[in-house]
């Protein structure tokens, strides 16, 4: 595994959790070990690695975007992801009114439904 790679799994463990990322692991086979292997490098190493901007404010900002354009299994994902980020509630309402705004309220609205699903379940698991 080069540094890079090392890196990248550090902070995807640190956004994502130990749990979620030995599923994924533990999922992953050898048709989708090299997409795997990009997505890893690419977003976990070179844009969530950065030291230029907080993990809320990324947090914030993937789901402002996934919300934007409709990607909802990743938002929900990413909506849980808050626990680790410090990415408030307040935080994402606050990312999904821009939605709303620059994206549409269809976009905003379904992504509030997914967030507030998300949350309460959140605030029922162990």
């Amino acid at each position: 595994m080069t540094a890079l790679s090392e890196m990248a799994m550090k902070t995807r463990r640190r956004v994502l959790g130990d749990a979620h990322v030995n599923r994924a692991e533990a999922a992953k086979t050898a048709f989708d070990a090299p997409f795997q292997a990009l997505i890893t490098d690419a977003a976990w190493g070179h844009v969530w690695s950065r030291d230029t901007i907080s993990l809320r404010e990324r947090s914030m900002l993937t789901i402002a975007l996934l919300a934007g354009l409709g990607n909802d299994h990743e938002l929900a994902m990413h909506i849980r992801a808050t626990a680790n980020t410090g990415a408030s509630e307040a935080d994402v309402m606050e990312a999904l009114l821009h939605v709303a705004i620059y994206a549409g309220v269809p976009r905003a609205n379904h992504a509030i439904k997914i967030a507030k699903e998300t949350f309460a379940a959140m605030r029922e698991a162990p």
